[in-house]
């Protein structure tokens, strides 16, 4: 069987990390272990032969003080047997965490970690010490906050200031069905204070913008990017970089997600490797388009796996490297990711030196702003005065351009005629008539009036908002997804 050597006791043991005996009990393996590094014995035992009340002894990961037999326990060939002081220092290895220890209770819950020789007390020291912050407590931030956590990550930020949602549930598995209608921060807290009390969260329930993102960065080691949208992402990427603190960063669309570690010294950015974002409404987000709800849990353990890498400094961080996962044909694939010498954040000029206004730069309006009166030649409606002239009963057909399942979640008595129908479909259409076109969110139903427009329809306007506006605004009654 294999004893594990914490990293005090090793200058006792030739310097190893593991010794291998033969025993039949507990006992036995100590003894061996002392015959073979006599010095051991003192640290070990008492003069009368005692094992000495500061030394813990784990058998797999149970505690031999509380099992039937103690000293006195079975061992078999497969076993491990982890010798845990309850006092942390006496070597270089954990000088950086010398002020901090571990409690009987969190060596008893961490005992695995703690026979993992990449770990051991020092690297769970490391985990305690470690400021982690995670942006957003949805599906990303789900996974990931939840096994940091359980890792014993010694402090947890969350930056959310959104409530749960009944469409949340099948992929936000920190939240459950009594949550919604609450503040996915203080549902999230309830969830990882259940799984971890040693664990300290930190909540920030604020929209991350540009005037408070280096604010609350300054606290953290490490910045974990669990957002669903383009302004957000290049306003973490940024700031990381500004600061100097790495991103782990992952994302996910339908059943394909991407993880890659940004902003490190001699890494790339996100900006490398996107260094603009695409228009308005090219892609889609996953309220649109939908996303497997396993999708984000393995995306986010692959974000909590790069968090732990990085805080133990063990294993090859994905650094320099991108992680395609597509769920359907389970295929993991990567690609090489370099450092672009002309980034205007990271490169060897930098041209961004501070924060900017990123929803300018994405090409998005501000989330608080009127919907403008035209885009691109199409009157934009909002939902209230689409209501008012409809409830007055004014001659208006609502076209609706989703697909028939989302017809099937939600919908507000339009006549259903999918976005990718409409060339082969639109003589169905009265050119004539008032036409108002909804969607989910506004970008479908905008493309759509746009070709409408250029075929001869003259009175054609966009839902602003779609039906999500009109659940928010209107009914809350229709369900949102």
């Amino acid at each position: 069987m294999q004893i594990h050597i914490p990293t005090p006791l090793r200058a006792y043991a030739g310097g190893q990390a593991a010794v291998a005996v033969t025993a039949a009990t507990v006992a036995d393996a100590l003894n061996a272990l002392t015959s073979q590094h006599p010095e051991l014995r003192r640290h070990l035992y008492t003069d009368e032969g005692k094992l000495r009340a500061f030394v813990n002894v784990y058998l797999n990961d149970e505690d031999i003080r509380y099992l039937p037999e103690k000293e006195n326990s079975a061992v078999r060939d497969n076993d491990v047997l982890s010798i845990i002081p309850s006092i942390a220092g006496g070597a270089p290895a954990v000088a950086e965490a010398a002020e901090a220890s571990l409690s009987p209770q969190e060596m008893a819950r961490y005992a695995r970690h703690l026979i993992l020789p990449e770990v051991g007390e020092a690297g769970q020291l490391k985990l305690k010490k470690a400021r982690v912050l995670c942006i957003g407590a949805g599906g990303l931030g789900a996974p990931l906050t939840m096994y940091l956590a359980a890792a014993g990550v010694g402090t947890l930020g969350i930056v959310d200031f959104d409530v749960v949602e009944a469409s949340n549930l099948h992929r936000q598995i920190i939240h459950g069905t009594s949550d919604v209608g609450r503040a996915k921060l203080d549902s999230a807290e309830d969830s990882l204070r259940a799984i971890n009390p040693h664990t300290k969260i930190v909540k920030y329930p604020a929209r991350l913008s540009s005037e408070n993102a280096l604010e609350i960065f300054k606290d953290f080691d490490i910045v974990a990017d669990g957002t669903d949208n383009f302004p957000t992402r290049y306003l973490v990427n940024d700031a990381c970089v500004l600061a100097g603190i790495p991103n782990v960063y992952a994302s996910i669309f339908r059943f394909e997600g991407q993880a890659s570690v940004f902003g490190t010294e001699d890494g790339p950015c996100y900006r490398c490797l996107y260094p603009e974002p695409p228009p308005p409404g090219l892609v889609p987000s996953c309220a649109e388009g939908g996303v497997l709800g396993i999708l984000p849990g393995l995306l986010g353990i692959i974000q909590a796996t790069e968090v732990i890498k990085m805080i133990l400094g063990e294993g090859e961080p994905l650094i320099g490297r991108l992680l395609l996962v597509d769920a359907l044909a389970m295929r993991f694939r990567e690609l090489k990711l370099r450092k672009n010498p002309e980034c205007p954040v990271c490169g060897d000029h930098p041209t961004v030196t501070k924060l900017i206004d990123y929803t300018e730069f994405c090409g998005l309006a501000p989330a608080d702003a009127q919907p403008p009166k035209m885009t691109n030649g199409i009157p934009q409606i909002d939902v209230k005065e689409f209501k008012r002239r409809r409830d007055a009963g004014e001659d208006i057909f609502l076209l609706d351009v989703r697909e028939p399942y989302e017809y099937a979640i939600a919908q507000i008595g339009g006549q259903l005629l999918p976005l990718g129908e409409l060339p082969e479909r639109a003589g169905e259409l009265d050119p004539n008539r008032e036409i108002v076109v909804h969607c989910k969110s506004g970008g479908r139903s905008q493309r759509a009036a746009e070709f409408l427009r250029a075929n001869g329809f003259k009175k054609v306007s966009n839902l602003a908002g779609g039906i999500t506006a009109w659940s928010n605004e209107i009914d809350p009654s229709v369900p949102k997804y």
